[in-house]
C-alpha cells in the first residue's frame, strides 16, 4: 500500500508539469548563494530533473553539491534563482512546507527515541493519527527490509540498519522529491556496495524523483540516471554516466570522473597531436594549432612485448615505453611506462598466474583513437 500510494502521489504531482509541455519535475533557475561579497558558493546553478529520475551532484569538497542540496531543502536560503517542484515555485518556502524527504550524512537519528518512533516523527509533525501512523511506520519498515525492528533503538543497530531507519523515515512522509545528501560516506566498503544497490532498488521501484550528493565517483556512476559535476560553484558537465565517463566536457571532469593519463601535447592538425616528438590520431575537438592536453584512461591502453610499429595497424595509436614501476592491485596490475620523458600509466586485469610484466621491460602500448581526448591547453 505503501509504494502503490507514493507512486500514486508522484504520478498526480507530475500532471501539471506535463499539461505545460516541461519534461522537469523538478527545475533549478540560476539558483545562486553567496556568502557576504568576496565568496560565491552556488554561482548560477540550471538544473532540469525530470520526474521518477536520480540526479547525482558530484564533485570535490567545497565545489557547492551540498549547498545546492541544503537550499532545496530549505535549510539554506538562497540568494537569487527559483527551486520549483512540478511548477510550484518553493524559492522562499520553510522546509515543513517544501513536502521534501531529506537522509542526512550522519542519519540524524534520535537516540532516545524507538526506531518506529523514529519513523513516525515526520508525520506526527504533519498530524498524522497515531493509528493510520502505526500502519505507515509498519509498511516503510518493510519497504526497507527491517520488519519487526520497531521496537529497537539505534544503538542497538548497525550502521547500514541505521541508514535504512533514515530512508523508511524520510519516505514515510511520501514526499514528492527525495534527497540524500552523501548516506553512504559512514559505511564500509562492502556495506556501501549492498546500500547502492539497495537504495537505487528503492529510488526506482517508487518512482521518486531523488537528489543524490556524493564525492565518490563510483556511486554516482553507478546509481545515478544523470550526474552533475560541479566545480567552485558551477556546473561543469550534466548528462548520463556514459556522457561523463566517456565524453568529458573539460579537463577537470576527465580528471575528477575515473582515473586518466593527462600529457601535454601539441595538435598538429584537426586530426593528430604530438607527444613526446610521436604523432598520434584522434578528434582535437576543433582546436587550433598549439598546445594542448591529452587524456587517456589507464585501462584503455594494450600492452605487448615490444615490436616493429609497422606491423600495428594504421587506424591504432601506439608508442614503445619502458617499464619503470609495477603497482599489483588486485583485481588490476598497474604498470608505469616512460614513452620518452611522459609516464603513461596503464591498468591490466590480473590471471591466477600472476602478472605478465616486470620492471625495466619494453613494451608496446596501442590504444584507439576514439580513446584520446583533447582539451585546450
Amino acid at each position: 500500500m505503501q509504494i502503490q500510494q507514493l507512486r500514486q502521489n508522484a504520478q498526480a504531482a507530475a500532471v501539471p508539469a506535463a499539461a505545460t509541455g516541461d519534461p522537469a519535475f523538478l527545475k533549478l533557475k540560476g539558483v545562486t548563494k553567496r556568502y557576504g561579497v568576496d565568496y560565491m558558493a552556488v554561482d548560477d546553478l540550471d538544473i532540469d530533473l525530470p520526474k521518477g529520475k536520480l540526479l547525482g551532484l558530484l564533485g570535490p569538497s567545497g565545489c557547492g553539491k551540498t549547498t545546492t542540496l541544503r537550499m532545496i531543502a530549505g535549510l539554506l536560503d538562497i540568494t537569487k534563482g527559483n527551486i520549483l517542484i512540478d511548477g510550484d515555485d518553493i524559492s522562499h518556502r520553510p522546509p515543513h512546507r517544501r513536502d521534501i524527504g531529506l537522509v542526512f550524512q550522519n542519519y540524524a537519528l534520535f537516540p532516545h527515541m524507538t526506531v518506529a518512533e523514529n519513523i513516525a516523527f515526520g508525520l506526527d509533525m504533519r498530524g498524522v493519527s497515531r493509528s493510520q501512523a502505526k500502519g505507515r511506520v509498519e509498511e516503510a519498515l518493510e519497504m526497507v527490509r527491517l520488519p519487526g525492528y520497531g521496537n529497537r533503538k539505534p544503538k542497538e543497530m548497525s550502521g547500514g540498519q541505521q541508514q535504512r531507519v533514515a530512508l523508511a523515515r524520510a519516505l514515510v512522509i511520501r514526499p514528492r522529491i527525495l534527497l540524500l545528501d552523501e548516506p553512504l560516506s559512514n559505511l564500509d566498503a562492502k556495506l556501501r556496495d549492498d546500500m547502492r544497490i539497495e537504495i537505487r532498488e528503492i529510488q526506482q521501484r517508487l518512482q521518486i524523483t531523488t537528489v543524490f550528493v556524493t564525492h565518490d565517483q563510483v556511486e554516482a556512476l553507478t546509481m545515478c540516471d544523470l550526474v552533475g559535476v560541479m566545480h567552485r560553484g558551477k556546473l561543469a558537465q550534466l548528462g548520463s554516466p556514459e556522457d561523463i565517463y566517456e565524453r568529458p566536457a573539460n579537463l577537470f571532469v576527465a580528471e575528477f570522473v575515473g582515473r586518466t593519463n593527462v600529457m601535454d601535447c601539441e595538435i598538429e592538425a584537426a586530426d593528430r597531436v604530438s607527444i613526446c616528438g610521436a604523432t598520434f590520431l584522434c578528434d582535437t575537438k576543433g582546436l587550433v594549432q598549439g598546445k594542448a592536453k591529452a587524456a587517456i584512461r589507464p585501462h584503455r591502453v594494450n600492452l605487448t612485448p615490444s615490436r616493429d610499429r609497422s606491423l600495428v595497424s594504421i587506424a591504432t595509436n601506439s608508442t614503445h615505453g619502458k617499464v619503470v614501476r609495477v603497482t599489483y592491485v588486485g583485481d588490476v596490475v598497474q604498470y608505469d611506462i616512460d614513452i620518452g620523458g611522459s609516464i603513461l600509466s596503464t591498468e591490466v586485469h590480473t590471471r591466477s598466474a600472476g602478472h605478465s610484466f616486470q620492471t625495466g621491460e619494453k613494451l608496446l602500448c596501442e590504444w584507439m583513437p576514439q580513446d584520446m581526448q583533447v582539451f585546450g591547453g
